[in-house]
């Protein structure tokens, strides 16, 4: 009865060496960045702007003055609307959002 233990009991810590030897080896690919982050930040329709996941900086006021904003309507939320519809054309979605910023995100490709 011992000598037929001895080689299931064998076979079992090899079995559960080789699960933990998978959680021991290095991060593997799937763990790289899997998204870009850009923030629009409202600071007026003139100086609204994109922050870049590379830190480059572009002001949207240009963007922003090719619509009108109708009467009776927020001015931060139309223009803070506008400015999400254009870096949308680039692959983004919303992410977030506080009262004067909105984090977009895409994936990385």
């Amino acid at each position: 009865m011992k000598k037929s233990l001895i080689p299931i009991g064998a076979v079992l810590a090899v079995a559960t060496l080789g699960l933990f030897a998978r959680q021991l080896m290095g991060a593997g690919p799937g763990t790289m960045q899997r998204y870009e982050y850009a923030t629009i930040r409202w600071s007026g329709r003139e100086n609204t702007h994109l922050i870049r996941s590379n830190g480059k900086v572009e002001m949207l006021g240009s963007v922003l003055n090719r619509s009108t904003r109708p009467d009776r309507v927020d001015e931060r939320a139309y223009y803070m609307n506008v400015a999400m519809n254009a870096v949308a054309k680039e692959g983004f979605e919303f992410a977030g959002m506080t009262p004067d910023e909105i984090v977009m995100r895409r994936e990385i490709q």
